[in-house]
C-alpha cells in the first residue's frame, strides 16, 4: 500500500504522518504541491497538518487551488481513500471535497490537548469497526478548528465529547457521502504509539490502508 503525503509550503506534520503510516506497514511517498500528478502507484492520499502557504487569506484557501489538488480530486472521484488532518481538513473543505468550513476556536486561542471523541457512524472505514457511542482518544492542536456547516450535508463520523472548540453539533470529523474522503481536526498520526498515551489514531489511519 502506497500512501502519498501531500506537502505544501508551510506543512509541518508530514514527517509524523509518514512515520505513522509506515508504522502500520504502508509505504509513505511525498507529493509536492506544485505537481500535476500524484506519485505513481498511489493507493491513498494524506493531507497533513500545518500552516499551508502561511494560512494567508483563510486556512487552506490557497492550498485548495494548488496543482496537486486536481490530482487529489481525481483520486477521490475514482473512489480512492483521502484523509485530511487539521490543515488538511481545512484544505479539503476549501476545495469543496468536504462540506463546511473551519473557523477560529470558540476559546479564541490555540488549543493543544487530548480529546475524547465519540464514534457516530460505523459505516465508514475510518473508525476501525467501533460501534456508535464508543469513545476514542486523539489529541488536537489548532487555532481554527471549529467546523461550521450543516451536519445533514455530511456524514458525521466523530464528535467531541466536550464542546471546547465550538464546532457545529460538536463535529470533529466528517466524510463525503461515499465515505472515502475523511477530514478531521484531531491528529491521528500523534496517537499511534503507546508512548504518546493512545493508539486510537490507528483506527482512523487504518481507513487509508483498506
Amino acid at each position: 500500500m502506497r500512501v502519498a503525503i501531500v506537502r505544501f509550503p508551510g506543512s509541518l506534520d508530514h514527517d509524523s504522518a509518514a512515520r505513522a503510516v509506515e508504522g502500520m506497514g504502508a509505504e509513505a511517498v511525498e507529493a509536492w504541491h506544485a505537481d500535476d500528478e500524484l506519485p505513481a502507484g498511489t493507493d491513498a492520499v494524506l493531507l497533513p497538518g500545518g500552516f499551508s502557504y502561511g494560512d494567508h487569506l483563510r486556512c487552506g484557501a490557497i492550498a485548495s487551488r494548488a496543482p496537486v489538488m486536481e490530482a487529489v480530486r481525481r483520486h477521490a472521484e475514482e473512489g480512492g481513500p483521502v484523509v485530511g488532518i487539521c490543515n488538511g481538513f481545512q484544505v479539503l473543505c476549501e476545495a469543496g471535497l468536504l462540506p463546511g468550513a473551519l473557523r477560529r476556536n470558540a476559546t479564541l486561542s490555540f488549543v493543544c490537548r487530548q480529546m475524547d471523541l465519540e464514534v457516530c457512524d460505523d459505516g465508514t472505514p475510518w473508525t476501525g469497526g467501533r460501534e456508535p457511542g464508543e469513545t476514542i482518544s486523539i489529541p488536537v492542536k489548532n487555532n481554527e478548528g471549529a467546523w461550521v456547516g450543516d451536519p445533514a450535508s455530511a456524514r458525521v463520523v466523530l464528535r467531541y465529547r466536550d464542546d471546547l472548540l465550538g464546532s457545529t453539533d460538536r463535529v470533529a470529523g466528517i466524510t463525503n457521502e461515499a465515505g472515502n474522503v475523511m477530514g478531521l481536526m484531531p491528529h491521528p498520526e500523534e496517537a499511534c504509539d503507546p508512548l504518546l498515551g493512545s493508539t486510537d489514531g490507528r483506527l482512523v489511519l487504518g481507513g487509508l490502508l483498506r
